[in-house]
């Protein structure tokens, strides 16, 4: 997994050992690592809060679902920001809110409270922090050519932060109680801040320079010529699958299995096995990206991880099952995103890949805040996680179907001043 170092556009041959691709990918790897972590055991987090605030579970789901919409909402805003201002810039303020927001999310006692901070600042954190502004970054830095690797690279450091974050929840929650486990989460994320100055001189797409597209198109044109393209839109309906899907499981899978009877143990090593097999996953699908057209490898996720439920649903419930799931489920977990956003950068280019896979993303976010939101509410109603289950499967096959017609050819345009003349 050995990494070149490519200057980035915009910065000198001789750059600094601090802007070599190597140490770039280092921090954006840690960016991912704790801003997903923290979001991946979440669902560890849902009994104790609900017994100790005497809430139900729709009630703490319903936050964490707020959380996901706010995400998605305020991605393509925050990859404007990103897009115009600098990606460090963005970095910067969604660590200080995520701080912020983990922080208020334990001290919070009043239910609005605690939506305030779990659903609405750390929402707007995760835009900063994540896969939008993070991936768009990176993207402006390499080749095309060795784009999805390093964009799968990145995923894979991310996703060894999400490994390690399991086994530390579980020993926080069970050593100083949930407020205190958040706390200390706080002041970890707090040490990203330092890691956010990298990317500072990195020249934003809107500042000129040979980062920005040879045609000048503006921002508004670029969101106007995306929203006409067919294939914008399947892949973002597509891409609510897979908010649906990994956002229910995240959340619930712990709460279902306490359900059938199995030890909480099993919810951590569940999430441990699918945090580790994700590391897998997210590279093998980043380099599969550069080798063959990524609709279909898209397309054959959603019909995997259709296929996994399906069996993990109608299988006895056991540690065989339960563990092979989620090592199924791993590695499928976030190989969508490194080719997601490379359609998008393949077929717009990548001067406002940050601010165009914000709006994609929002498909993903709109899909989490359901998987969340009505897992709850249909356990609350029904007492049961099946009618959920059979959604997420329907989705998966629907995601698929889409997937397979995008015409995922690069749009073709001329100068932007000549056009407008």
């Amino acid at each position: 997994m050995s990494v070149e170092t490519v200057s980035p556009p915009s910065v000198a041959a001789a750059a600094p050992w601090w802007r070599a691709t190597a140490f770039l990918l280092l921090a954006a790897g840690l960016m991912l690592g704790l801003a997903l972590g923290v979001r991946h055991v979440q669902g560890l987090f849902l009994l104790p809060i609900a017994a100790e605030r005497g809430w139900t579970r729709d009630t703490v789901a319903f936050a964490m679902a707020v959380q996901n919409l706010i995400w998605g909402i305020a991605q393509p805003f925050m990859g404007m920001v990103a897009d115009r201002l600098g990606s460090w810039k963005a970095m910067l303020a969604g660590v200080v809110l995520y701080a912020a927001g983990l922080a208020g999310m334990a001290l919070a006692s009043s239910h609005l409270g605690f939506v305030a901070m779990a659903g609405v600042c750390i929402g707007i954190a995760q835009s900063g922090t994540t896969f939008g502004v993070v991936y768009g970054a990176l993207s402006r830095m390499v080749p095309p050519a060795q784009r999805s690797r390093i964009l799968g690279m990145a995923g894979a450091l991310g996703g060894v932060g999400q490994f390690l974050m399991v086994p530390a929840a579980q020993a926080l929650l069970s050593g100083v109680g949930w407020q205190q486990a958040l706390l200390v989460f706080a002041a970890a994320m707090a040490v990203l801040l330092p890691f956010a100055l990298p990317f500072r001189d990195l020249a934003p797409a809107g500042a000129g320079g040979t980062v920005a597209a040879a045609d000048g198109q503006p921002l508004g044109a670029a969101i106007r010529e995306a929203f006409a393209h067919r294939g914008f839109w399947l892949l973002n309906f597509g891409f609510l699958a897979c908010g649906f899907q990994l956002a229910f499981i995240a959340n619930h899978l712990p709460a279902y299995l306490r359900d059938k009877g199995l030890a909480p143990r099993d919810a951590m090593v569940a999430l441990a096995v699918i945090a580790l097999a994700n590391i897998a996953g997210t590279y093998v699908f980043g380099w599969l990206g550069g080798r063959h057209p990524r609709k279909y490898l898209l397309a054959g996720i959603y019909l995997a991880r259709t296929s996994a439920m399906a069996l993990f649903v109608l299988l006895p419930l056991g540690a065989p099952t339960l563990y092979g799931f989620a090592a199924v489920m791993g590695f499928l977990w976030l190989g969508t995103v490194p080719l997601t956003s490379g359609i998008v950068s393949q077929v717009f280019g990548v001067r406002y890949i940050t601010t165009l896979f914000g709006f994609v993303f929002f498909g993903h976010q709109l899909g989490s805040f359901l998987g969340v939101w009505l897992g709850g509410l249909v356990f609350e109603l029904t007492r049961s996680y099946d009618p959920v289950w059979m959604g997420a499967m329907a989705l998966g096959v629907v995601a698929a179907a889409l997937h397979w017609p995008i015409d995922d050819r690069e749009v073709v345009r001329g100068p932007w001043r000549a056009a407008r003349g």
